[in-house]
C-alpha cells in the first residue's frame, strides 16, 4: 500500500473490555463506522500505512481489519506479510477487504499469513459477524496462551517446592553424619553415570540422582550408638540398621510428588540384590525398581572407596573389580557394565570430590 493510505486503530483498555481491533483504510465508509459501532471501539488516526506498521509493530491486538480500495496494487498482502514479520502480530487475525479479483487475492494474501479475505460490496452484518469470530479467535488463542503459561509457572513452582523439600531432608541427614553430603554428593554423580550409560534421558537420570540424596534418610531412625559406633556392629546391631531402609521408605511414601515417589522405592530398595538376598523385601532381579538397582551400585562403590575408623578405603580400580566381580549376584548386570562404560566420568567425579583418605 502506498505512503498515502491512511491507518486508523481502534482500541480499548483491556483485555477483560472490548476489543482491541486495528483498522488500515484510504477512508473509512460508513458502514465500517457502523459495524464498529456495534463492536463498541474507540479510534485513534494514525497517519499511513508506514505509520500503522511501526505503530503495531510490537501492539498485541485483536483484528487487523485492512481495506484494499486498488484492485491493481496487491498492497494489502503486502501489508500482512509485513505484520506477520512482528512477533506482536505474527498470529493476530488479519481480514482483508479488497475491491479487487478475490481468486488472485486469496492466492497471495493467504500466502502472506491473511486470515480472512471479504471483496466489495461489503454486507455490513457478514463483515460485523467475521470480524466477531475473528475476535473470539484471538481471545481464545490468548487466554488459552495464559492458561499454559500459569500451567507451566504452577508446575515449575511445585517442582521448585518438591526439590527444597529435598534438601531440607538432606540437611537433616548431615546433622545426623557430617559425612553424609560428600556421600550423597557422589553417590548422585555415580548414578547419573549409570543411568546415563544404561540410556536413559537426560531428564530421568538427574531425577534419579537428585531422588538418591534421600536413600539413606532412614537413618534419621538409627540410635547413634549404633549409627556413629566406631567398630563393626553386633548382629542385633546390624538388624537395626537394616530398619532404616523400610523406615526411609515410610517417611516418603504417599507423596503426589514425583520425586519423594521415586526416593521412596529407593530408600526401600537400595539394599536389594540381584540374586534375592537383600533385604527387607528379598526382591530379586527385575523385582527390584530400576533406580534402586541404579543406587545400590553407586552405594556400594562408595562405600568401598571411602575410609571408616573400622575400615580402609579401597582403591579405585579394586572397588571398581568387587562390582564386576559381584554382576549378576549382588548387582543387576547391566548397571555395572553401564557404570564400567562410564568409568571415566567415575574417576573425575571422584577426583572432585574426593573421600578422606581415597586411595586412588
Amino acid at each position: 500500500m502506498s505512503g498515502a493510505v491512511r491507518g486508523e486503530i481502534f482500541c480499548m483498555a483491556t483485555d477483560a473490555g472490548n476489543a482491541h481491533v486495528a483498522i488500515v483504510s484510504a477512508a473509512m465508509p460508513f458502514h465500517l463506522v457502523a459495524t464498529l459501532h456495534h463492536l463498541a471501539c474507540a479510534v485513534r488516526l494514525l497517519d499511513g500505512a508506514s505509520s500503522a506498521v511501526a505503530e503495531l509493530g510490537e501492539q498485541p491486538v485483536d483484528l487487523i481489519l485492512i481495506e484494499d480500495d486498488d484492485p491493481t496494487d496487491p498492497g494489502g498482502a503486502r501489508l500482512v506479510a509485513t505484520l506477520r514479520g512482528s512477533r506482536a502480530q505474527a498470529r493476530t487475525p488479519i481480514l482483508l477487504i479488497t475491491a479487487g479479483d478475490a481468486r488472485i487475492v486469496r492466492a497471495t494474501a493467504v500466502a502472506a499469513g491473511l486470515s480472512d479475505v471479504m471483496v466489495h460490496p461489503v454486507d455490513p452484518f457478514d463483515l460485523c459477524l467475521r470480524m466477531n469470530n475473528l475476535i473470539a479467535l484471538a481471545r481464545s488463542r490468548r487466554a488459552a496462551e495464559r492458561q499454559a503459561r500459569n500451567a507451566a509457572q504452577a508446575v515449575a513452582e511445585a517442582a521448585a517446592r518438591e526439590r527444597e523439600i529435598i534438601r531440607r531432608l538432606m540437611l537433616a541427614a548431615e546433622f545426623r553424619d557430617d559425612q553424609a553430603g560428600d556421600h550423597l554428593t557422589r553417590v548422585a554423580g555415580c548414578a547419573i553415570a549409570i543411568a546415563e550409560g544404561l540410556g536413559l534421558s537426560e531428564e530421568e537420570a538427574n531425577d534419579i540422582a537428585f531422588a538418591s540424596t534421600m536413600h539413606d534418610i532412614g537413618k534419621l531412625s538409627i540410635p547413634d550408638s549404633i549409627l556413629m559406633k566406631p567398630a563393626p556392629l553386633t548382629e542385633i546391631e546390624r538388624e537395626e540398621m537394616k530398619q532404616h531402609a523400610l523406615r526411609g521408605y515410610r517417611m516418603l511414601t504417599d507423596s503426589p510428588s514425583h520425586l519423594l515417589q521415586l526416593a521412596s522405592d529407593i530408600a526401600l530398595t537400595h539394599h536389594e540384590r540381584w540374586d534375592g538376598a537383600g533385604y527387607p523385601q528379598g526382591l530379586k532381579g527385575a523385582e527390584i525398581p530400576l533406580a534402586g538397582r541404579i543406587i545400590a551400585v553407586a552405594d556400594v562403590f562408595d562405600a568401598l572407596i571411602s575410609e571408616r575408623v573400622y575400615k580402609k578405603a579401597w582403591p579405585l580400580e579394586q572397588a571398581r573389580a568387587h562390582l564386576e566381580a559381584q554382576a549378576g549376584s549382588h548387582f543387576d548386570p547391566a548397571c555395572v557394565a553401564a557404570f564400567v562404560s562410564r568409568w571415566a566420568d567415575i574417576v573425575t567425579l571422584i577426583r572432585e570430590h574426593r573421600p578422606a583418605a581415597v586411595a586412588a
